[in-house]
């Protein structure tokens, strides 16, 4: 194809089974930069199954723009819904708050709830960390402008140790799809993007367990520990949220297709 035609491009990406064709049409046409060629480039690694996000070097989330690159998991739209409870949890008037996003991935969840949160007038102290090296240097290039630190490691054993007992709210989006069900996700995540943050373990929640053990000493009394599983594990996960002396909560989105589990430590 000579891919310097809109009309053209979307009926090829149309024929690879794009569902929003003319929307990814405008945006690898504007990617290209007017160059024919890098145009034709774009449109073969699109339809050979590359993700979008990767093409363009974004994401749009919660209005804005973060940066992804090849090997980063893409956050997706309905972990939005995440950020949004983070964001109303916080009371009217709070004027300081810890916020750690683990497994942070690309970090559009920490830059999105702090600056929501910043922009209310509240003083955001926002730390990340990720196991994959790729998403830490990602996430370090996406939250540069608010001076947050990134740090590499396995959960909570890359946090700085000052931290433990004073985070306000942790975003955790953890892998929770069941190890025999990631053949079955659609191949623009199993061949592009880390199994790491695919393949939650036997029953989908091996990551989140962990995440809820460490969450019981590391919040501060009254913070809250956010992640996002399957209308199917709820039980189970807040089953868990409660062996470790949290209160669960769950919130659901038909909006959003998503559902999250809320654990709160208590105030005392």
């Amino acid at each position: 194809m000579s891919g310097s035609s809109f009309p053209e491009v979307v009926v090829t990406l149309r024929r690879a089974g794009c569902v929003f064709a003319e929307d990814e049409a405008t945006l690898l046409i504007e990617a290209a930069l007017g160059d024919p060629r890098r145009l034709d480039a774009l449109v073969r690694q699109r339809i050979s199954g590359t993700p979008l996000e990767y093409l363009l070097g974004w994401v749009e989330f919660r209005g804005l723009r973060v940066g992804v690159r090849p090997g980063v998991f893409v956050p997706r739209q309905r972990t939005a819904f995440l950020v949004d409870q983070a964001v109303d949890g916080v009371a009217p008037g709070t004027t300081r708050a810890c916020v750690v996003d683990l497994c942070c991935g690309c970090g559009a969840l920490g830059l999105s709830a702090a600056t929501e949160l910043t922009a209310r007038g509240c003083d955001v102290e926002l730390v990340a960390a990720d196991i994959d090296s790729v998403a830490v240097a990602c996430a370090r290039e996406n939250l540069a402008p608010l001076s947050a630190p990134v740090f590499g490691g396995d959960l909570f054993d890359a946090l700085p140790g000052d931290l433990r007992g004073r985070i306000d709210i942790m975003l955790a989006n953890t892998p929770y799809v069941p190890s025999a069900r990631v053949a079955d996700l659609p191949p623009e995540a199993r061949e592009h993007e880390p199994l790491t943050a695919l393949d939650g373990g036997t029953d989908g929640l091996d990551v989140f367990r962990r995440v809820a053990e460490g969450a019981a000493t590391w919040l501060a009394p009254g913070g809250t520990v956010l992640v996002e599983t399957g209308a199917g594990q709820v039980d189970t996960a807040c089953s868990v949220l409660t062996a470790h002396g949290l209160l669960p909560r769950v919130a659901e989105s038909q909006e959003y297709y998503a559902t999250v589990i809320v654990g709160t430590r208590e105030s005392r």
